[in-house]
């Protein structure tokens, strides 16, 4: 049984463009060894936007990465997507957007159009998972993961869906690069469950909405628990309702070297990584 080892949450909020008011619950800055291969997480929301002004956009314009992946999980509102390797896209509530931006993408994110006009709930996870040094230099993709792609399980009186990896057999759409586990969990009140994580994986349970025991310790709505790697399984019991998004990963045992949009193994890479961003080699997002 896996044991808890930390709480990570955050209360300061700061805008990502004018579409996103996230709270950065973790990042790889404080402890990378830990966290991978995971490298940060913004939990954008829950918000409520008021109708667009006329011609408005809301998001985040152009920008590039290199080296890691970035998966969007929206739970309410609509985002639409476009980068540099012609990959993109609208997705609504339940739906997941997986980028790899390896050797290098730019990338924009804006609200949906039909969304930005009519205003509403707005609730979203950005999750950076890292790239092996193998693979940080891969080919740029796209993974447009539709609500009808996830399977359903029921569990503990409610649900679980797989979004990546597997989960008592069931195996998600998303292809990763590493082992790697990701899980809608929705608990009703009352619950007491043992989440099937495995033995040696960083184990990540984030509470998207009420608030449970996990492995011990009270989590509330926009924490994170992070458990042992050593261990089989993880207990929960609920009070009310809740909202999990499950996440384990087998360990990247390598250097971590970010700045700004690049993660990479060593500064002489993120040099590289500007140098080939400043002359054009990530290529531009059609008009």
């Amino acid at each position: 049984m896996k044991t808890f080892d930390a709480l990570l949450t955050s209360e300061a909020g700061h805008w990502v463009g004018n579409g996103f008011p996230v709270r950065s619950l973790f990042s790889y800055h404080a402890d990378a060894a830990a966290l991978s291969p995971f490298l940060l997480f913004d939990y954008a929301g829950p918000w409520t936007f008021e109708p667009a002004e006329e011609g408005e956009q809301r998001g985040v314009g152009q920008h590039p990465h290199r080296g890691f992946e970035t998966v969007t999980i929206v739970y309410d509102g609509a985002v639409s997507h476009r980068d540099s390797a012609g990959g993109g896209g609208t997705i609504g509530a339940g739906e997941v957007q997986w980028m790899t931006a390896g050797a290098g993408v730019i990338h924009e994110e804006y609200h949906a159009p039909g969304f930005a006009r009519s205003g509403g709930p707005f609730r979203m996870v950005q999750l950076w998972v890292n790239l092996p040094a193998a693979d940080k230099l891969t080919t740029p993709r796209y993974q447009a993961i539709t609500r009808d792609m996830i399977p359903e399980t029921p569990f503990a009186g409610d649900t679980a869906r797989i979004i990546a990896g597997h989960f008592d057999g069931v195996a998600g759409p998303a292809a990763t690069f590493t082992p790697v586990n990701l899980w809608d969990v929705r608990l009703p009140a009352g619950a007491e469950a043992l989440l099937p994580v495995p033995d040696g994986h960083t184990t990540l349970v984030a509470v998207l909405a009420g608030h449970a025991t996990i492995a011990g310790c009270d989590i509330g709505a926009g924490e994170i628990a992070r458990l042992s790697r050593a261990g089989e399984g993880a207990p929960v019991v609920t009070n009310g309702d809740v909202m999990l998004l499950v996440m384990t990963g087998e360990p990247i045992d390598e250097p971590v070297v970010g700045h700004g949009p690049f993660v990479m193994n060593s500064a002489d890479e993120i040099r590289q990584a500007f140098a080939d961003y400043q002359a054009g080699r990530f290529g531009a997002v059609a008009a």
